[in-house]
C-alpha cells in the first residue's frame, strides 16, 4: 500500500516544453489531510518521505505523524531522511575519506567487492580550510600564503587528488578557490535538484547535509541543509538515511527594514542572541514575515550561516522572487530558474505574501530596531552594543583581576624600526575572513568604502594590528576591484591573503615576534576582532584571550582604533594629517554609497570566476596519483595514516557490554566545545602531539595545524582534550589538557592518562556540564576520544551534532536528569563509574549509574540514555555506523 501511495503521487510539470515529473505534496494531502498551514521546512521533509515511501525505512505512518505535527506543533516520531547530496571541506573531509579508503582495505581485508565502497550520493568536496596567515599586509601575501599551502598540505592533496579519481560521483574544488559555503551558495546548489532515471527527468527539493556545521548557510536560498558530523556525512553517502526525530520549528517574524549604518551583520548577532535565549536546539527555525521582502538573500545567508551559534539545526528561508533574482545574478541557468519557479509554487514551497504557517512556538523582530553590535569575547551569542565593548572588556573574566581598570598596563616594543607600547586591550588580528559575511557585498562594499574614506582623511591602520582579508570567493576580489575599492583595503593593509576560512578557523598565522613577546611578558590580555562566526576560546590565537565578531566595516575600524578600549561611539578612531580627530561616523558609509557599489557586481563575474571551478591552479593539476582502487598507505607519513577504527573487526557484531569499573579521566564544566575538545589549531611543541611530530623529524615550522592533520590519527587521538583553554576540575587551577591518574594521583597529559589506563585495561568515562559538544561539527571529537578509551559521556545536555557523533564512534551518551549534575553529585573525579543493562538498551530509556568514591561508598543515579533513535541504537550496537554499512556491504 505504502509504493502505492508514492506511486499514485506521481505527476508531472510542463515547462517549456520540458515534462518533469515530482511527487506531488497536493495529491498526497488529499489522503493524509490538510498541509497548507505546515511550515514549508516540514514540507520538504514531507516531500521526502513521500519519494522514499517502501513501506520499511519510510512508512505511511511517518508522513501522517509529519501532517499530524499540525495539532500541536510538535511530533515523537523517528524518520529516515534522505538528502539529495553532500558538501565537505578539507578540515572534515580529509578524516572522511581516509574512512572511505580504509574502509575498502578493510572490505577487502574481509573478502568484499572493494568497488561497493562508493558514494551513492554526489559529493562537493571543497578545499578551503588549509590556508593561514603567514604572510599579510603586503602584495606578496596571496601569492606566497598559497605557496605555502601547498607545501605543508602537499600529502593531503595528492590523497584527495587519489581519492577524486578513485571514487564515484566524488568531486574536489580546488585549494584557492573559496569557501565551501560560498561556492554552494554562489554554484552548487540547484534549489531544486534534478535528475533523469529510465528515460525521465524528475525534480524534487534540493537538500543535503555538510561536515561542515554552517552547511546552515544555504537554507537562505530555500535549499534545506544541515551539518553533521564526518561519521554521519560517510554514512550518508553510502546510502544510509539520517535518522532523525521530526523536528520542533520555531516561527522568526522580521518586520521593518534595518536603518541607516546598521548591517547585516549586526541582524544576526541580534537574532543569534535572541533564538539562544528562546531555546532553539535540535529545532527547525523558518523565518517569516513582510521584512522578507526587501531582506536580500545575502542577508538572508549570513541569518541562515549563524544557525550553529543559536543552536538552531537550520534557519530556513522559504524560495520566493528574492531568490530567483539571486540566482540570475549568480548566472544559473535559465531553465533551472523556471523550473525552481514554477517546481515550489506547485508544491506550495513558494513564500505568498502573509503567510503565516503553524510553528511550535513564535518570535518576532523589527529590524529597525537593531542597533550596531559586535559579539564576544568568548561567545557568539553574546551581544555587546558598540558603546558597550569597553564596559565588556573591563568586565571579560579573561582580564586578570589585578588588571582591570589598570589602563596603564602596557609593554613596549619595536618594530620596523619605530617604537610603541602595545596596551592592555589592544588589537593585535583585524581579519575580514570567514563564510557569514564574506558571502555579502553589501558589507564587504561597506568595509571597502570605509576604508576608502579613512585613508582620504589620512588615518592609517595601528601598527601592532595584523590585518588580513580573505574573501570567500573570488568573485569578491571582483567586485571590490570593480569599484576601485582593493587599493584602499591594501593600503590600511587589508591585502588579499587567501581564499578561504582562515583565522575563523584557527588558521590567523603567528603575530609579528615583536608582538609576541610584548603580550608574553607583559601578561596582556588583547583582542582579535573578525568578520566570523566563532570567537571560542584558544581558537583564533593562542596568545589572544579575548575575540570579537564583528561586521568587515567595524573590522577595518577597529584596525584603525588598535584598541577594543576605545569607544567608536564617542572617541575618536584617530587624528588626520592635520591632527584633527576623526569620528566612526565620520567615515561611514551611506546606505546609498554602498547601493551604488552593490550595483558593481555583474552576473559576468560569476560566469568568469566558475567555469573552470574544478580544475585548479599549475600546482594543483601536475600532482600525480596511483590509479589503483585502494590506497597505498604510507607508513612513514605525518598527515595520512589508515585509520584503526576497523582493526580486529568481525563480519558479524560483538554482543555490547556493559561498563565496569571506568575511571573519569576529565571533568568538565557548560558549554565545553568540539573546539576544547579537539583543537582545530596550532600543535604546541611541547605537547604529545608536539612530541610525536618531533620524534618523527618534523621541524616545529612544519607543524601546521591539527585540523590539517586530520588525516592522522595518531596526531588527533595526542591533540583529544589538549586545547590550551580546557578546564579539566579534576586538576583544579591548571588550563590546558591535563588529568590525575587514578588511584596513582599523578598528574599528566590526558594523552598520558589515557595510554596509561588502555594498558590496565581500564575503560573511561566522561562528566560535564550543560551543552557539552557545542560549536564545530568536529567528527575528532568522537573519533579522538574513542582511540583514547571512552566509553560513556554523562553530561548535563548535549549539542545535536556531536551527541550523534559519539553513537556513531560507539561511545555512549547518558544525560543527567534534570536538577543533577557533578556539582550536586560533588563528584571529585576519583570515583568509579558502573553502567549496567546495556545489552537490554532501548532508545531514550534510564540507565542506572552507579558511582563508588574512594571511601568504598556507591550511590545509584538514573540518567537518560540520549540514544535517541532505533537507527542510533543500531549503530551503537555494531560499535559504529561505519562499522554498521561494512557489514550491509558484506
Amino acid at each position: 500500500m505504502s509504493s502505492h501511495l508514492r506511486e499514485a503521487c506521481l505527476e508531472t510539470l510542463r515547462i517549456d516544453r520540458q515534462t518533469w515529473h515530482y511527487y506531488s505534496l497536493a495529491h498526497a494531502a488529499r489522503r493524509l489531510g490538510n498541509i497548507d498551514k505546515l511550515p514549508k521546512s516540514l514540507k520538504v521533509l514531507l516531500e521526502n518521505l513521500l519519494r522514499h515511501l517502501d513501506g520499511h525505512t519510510v512508512q505511511e505512518a511517518d508522513l501522517q505523524a509529519l501532517v499530524g505535527w499540525l495539532d500541536s506543533g510538535h511530533a515523537d516520531r523517528e524518520i529516515a531522511y534522505r538528502p539529495a547530496r553532500v558538501l565537505m571541506q578539507d578540515f572534515t573531509g580529509v578524516p572522511a575519506v581516509v574512512d572511505l579508503a580504509a574502509m575498502r582495505t578493510a572490505v577487502e581485508r574481509l573478502g568484499g567487492d572493494v568497488g561497493k565502497v562508493n558514494p551513492l550520493s554526489p559529493v562537493d568536496l571543497v578545499i578551503d580550510h588549509s590556508v593561514t596567515v603567514d604572510r599579510f599586509g603586503d602584495g606578496q601575501a596571496f601569492g606566497e600564503n598559497t605557496r605555502l599551502e601547498m607545501a605543508r598540505n602537499y600529502e593531503r592533496y595528492v590523497f584527495l587528488r587519489w581519492g577524486q579519481k578513485a571514487f564515484s560521483q566524488f568531486r574536489v574544488v580546488p585549494p584557492g578557490t573559496g569557501i565551501c559555503h560560498q561556492v554552494n551558495l554562489e554554484y552548487l546548489a540547484q534549489a531544486v535538484w534534478q535528475e533523469e532515471r529510465q528515460g525521465k527527468r524528475f525534480a524534487w527539493p534540493d537538500t543535503l547535509v555538510g561536515t561542515d556545521s554552517h552547511t546552515t548557510m544555504i537554507n537562505g536560498l530555500g535549499v534545506l541543509g544541515w551539518g553533521v558530523g564526518g561519521i554521519e556525512a560517510e554514512a550518508a553517502m553510502l546510502g544510509q538515511p539520517v535518522s532523525m526525530l521530526i523536528p520542533d520549528v520555531v516561527g522568526f517574524k522580521l518586520n521593518g527594514k534595518l536603518r541607516e549604518g546598521i548591517t547585516a551583520t549586526d541582524l544576526v548577532l541580534t537574532v543569534t542572541q535572541m533564538l539562544r535565549r528562546h531555546g532553539v536546539v535540535g529545532k527547525f527555525v523558518e523565518f517569516f514575515g513582510d521584512g522578507l521582502d526587501d531582506l536580500a538573500l545575502a542577508d538572508r545567508a549570513t541569518i541562515a550561516n549563524m544557525a550553529p551559534e543559536y543552536g538552531a539545526t537550520c534557519g530556513y528561508f522559504p524560495v520566493d522572487s528574492v531568490t530567483l533574482d539571486y540566482m540570475r545574478l549568480t548566472g544559473r541557468d535559465a531553465e533551472q530558474i523556471a523550473l525552481v519557479e514554477a517546481y515550489s509554487k506547485q508544491q506550495g514551497l513558494w513564500r505568498q505574501p502573509g503567510d503565516e504557517p503553524v510553528f511550535t512556538s513564535q518570535l518576532a523582530l523589527d529590524m529597525g530596531t537593531v542597533e550596531a553590535s559586535l559579539a564576544g569575547p568568548k561567545r557568539p551569542q553574546d551581544r555587546v552594543a558598540l558603546g558597550q565593548v569597553p564596559q565588556a572588556f573591563q568586565a571579560s573574566t579573561e582580564l586578570d583581576v589585578s588588571a582591570r581598570g589598570n589602563d596603564k598596563a602596557s609593554r613596549p616594543f619595536t618594530l620596523n624600526g619605530q617604537r610603541h607600547e602595545l596596551r592592555q586591550g589592544a588589537v593585535v588580528i583585524a581579519a575580514i575572513t570567514s563564510c557569514t559575511n564574506t558571502s555579502n557585498p553589501s558589507v564587504l562594499m561597506a568595509a571597502g568604502l570605509l576604508a576608502r574614506n579613512a585613508v582620504q582623511r589620512g588615518l592609517r591602520r595601528q601598527p601592532w594590528v595584523k590585518s588580513s582579508l580573505a574573501p570567500g570567493s573570488k568573485v569578491v576580489s571582483d567586485y571590490l576591484a570593480q569599484a576601485g575599492l582593493t587599493r584602499y583595503l591594501d593600503e590600511l593593509g587589508f591585502n588579499l591573503v587567501g581564499y578561504g576560512c582562515t583565522t575563523c578557523i584557527g588558521n590567523s598565522g603567528p603575530l609579528p615576534p615583536e608582538i609576541e613577546a610584548a603580550i608574553k611578558q607583559g601578561d596582556l590580555t588583547v583582542g582579535a576582532v573578525l568578520s566570523g562566526n566563532r570567537n571560542f576560546e584558544g581558537r583564533i590565537h593562542p596568545l589572544v584571550k579575548t575575540n570579537w565578531l564583528a561586521s568587515p566595516p567595524l573590522v577595518v575600524a577597529y584596525a584603525l582604533a588598535g584598541n577594543m578600549k576605545i569607544d567608536l561611539t564617542r572617541d575618536p578612531l584617530g587624528h588626520d594629517d592635520r591632527n584633527q580627530p576623526v569620528w566612526l561616523k565620520d567615515i561611514w558609509p551611506t546606505a546609498g554609497d554602498i547601493a551604488a557599489a552593490v550595483q558593481q557586481v555583474s552576473t559576468q563575474m560569476f560566469h568568469k570566476e566558475y567555469a573552470a571551478v574544478f580544475d585548479g591552479d599549475a600546482a594543483w593539476r601536475e600532482i600525480e596519483v596511483s590509479e589503483r582502487p585502494t590506497y597505498d598507505w604510507q607508513a612513514d607519513s605525518t598527515y595520512i595514516r589508515e585509520a584503526p577504527f576497523f582493526d580486529g573487526m568481525g563480519k558479524t557484531p560483538r554482543t555490547v557490554q556493559d561498563i565496569q569499573g571506568a575511571r573519569i579521566l576529565a571533568m568538565l564544566g557548560d558549554s565545553v566545545t568540539t573546539d576544547h575538545i579537539s583543537p582545530a589549531g596550532n600543535i604546541k611543541r611541547d605537547s604529545p602531539a608536539g612530541r610525536y611530530l618531533l620524534d618523527r623529524g618534523v621541524e616545529t615550522s612544519e607543524f601546521n595545524s591539527y585540523g590539517s592533520r586530520r588525516g592522522n590519527h595518531e596526531v588527533m587521538m595526542r591533540g583529544t582534550f589538549a586545547n590550551i583553554r580546557i578546564r579539566n576540575e579534576m586538576v583544579a587551577g591548571t588550563e590546558g589538557g591535563y588529568t590525575r591518574h587514578l588511584p596513582s594521583q599523578n598528574e599528566m597529559t590526558i594523552y598520558d592518562a589515557a595510554m596509561r589506563y588502555q594498558q590496565e585495561q581500564v575503560p573511561l568515562a566522561i562528566i560535564a556540564g550543560k551543552e557539552y559538544g557545542s560549536g564545530s561539527s568536529r567528527d575528532w571529537a568522537a573519533k579522538g576520544p574513542r582511540l583514547l578509551g571512552v566509553r560513556v559521556v554523562i553530561a548535563e545536555s548535549f549539542e545535536r551534532i556531536h551527541r550523534s557523533n559519539l553513537i556513531g564512534m560507539g561511545i555512549l551518551p547518558l544525560e543527567f536528569p534534570a536538577g543533577v549534575s557533578r556539582k550536586t553529585l560533588e563528584l571529585t573525579g576519583d570515583e568509579i563509574i558502573d553502567i549496567d543493562g546495556l545489552t537490554q538498551l532501548r532508545p531514550g530509556a534510564t540507565v542506572t549509574m552507579r558511582v563508588t568514591d574512594s571511601a568504598g561508598r556507591t550511590r545509584s543515579i538514573d540518567t537518560r540514555c540520549r540514544i535517541d533513535t532505533r537507527n542510533e541504537l543500531t549503530y551503537y550496537q555494531h560499535d559504529g555506523i561505519l562499522h554498521y554499512v561494512i557489514r550491509n556491504m558484506l
